[in-house]
């Protein structure tokens, strides 16, 4: 699964100044993306929509099992996604196909 392309598509979204995806473990797959969004200032979105707008712009088994929001989505010094802080600030997220398994 290409995160980049995931990112790509995301912020062609008109709500979405910044996108991130990362893998998060999962037990049948070992991983599964997790998409981070950072708003437009003034901009609404819910994961539903931007699940929405995704659908049918990547393959369904890139489809993130996810979408969270935050304010900022950290960048290192070069201004590229900063995706080892990322991982670190939702390493105990439960992707919702986790959940409904348990």
């Amino acid at each position: 699964i290409s995160s980049i392309d995931i990112e790509n598509f995301a912020v062609g979204h008109p709500a979405v100044a910044n996108a991130a995806a990362i893998g998060l473990p999962h037990p049948k797959w070992d991983e599964r993306p997790l998409l981070i969004i950072e708003l437009k200032q003034g901009s609404t979105a819910t994961r539903e929509e931007i699940l929405g707008y995704l659908n049918g712009k990547i393959a369904k088994w890139w489809m993130p099992d996810d979408v969270v929001f935050t304010d900022k989505i950290p960048l290192g010094a070069t201004g590229k996604i900063n995706k080892l802080a990322l991982r670190a600030t939702f390493k105990d997220h439960k992707l919702p196909s986790i959940q409904a398994a348990e």
